[in-house]
């Protein structure tokens, strides 16, 4: 993964806002996975057409600090790794 990488949900998960769980949530044909605030920041910017490094950039400026890179490319390499998001092109 790269600054330049553009990732996007994969196609058997849903990402919606759960008033019942009061959070982002992924749905799928087994169930779901409730996301924690973070978790739901980055994943409402993974679109297929932004950059990491424009996400990031999204959330260091909604929060006003920096350094946050190394955070969110953490949480996406989890979320590749489960299979929630899919490297564009793939």
């Amino acid at each position: 993964m790269t600054p330049d990488s553009v990732f996007k949900l994969a196609k058997l998960f849903r990402l919606q806002w759960e008033p019942a769980q009061k959070a982002h949530v992924l749905l799928y044909p087994e169930g779901m996975v409730k996301l924690n605030d973070s978790a739901g920041e980055i994943m409402t910017r993974i679109d297929g057409v932004k950059t990491v490094a424009e996400i990031v950039a999204d959330l260091e400026q909604k929060f006003e600090t920096t350094g946050l890179l190394e955070d969110v490319t953490g949480f996406m390499e989890v979320a590749d790794g489960q299979g929630w998001i899919r490297r564009q092109g793939d």
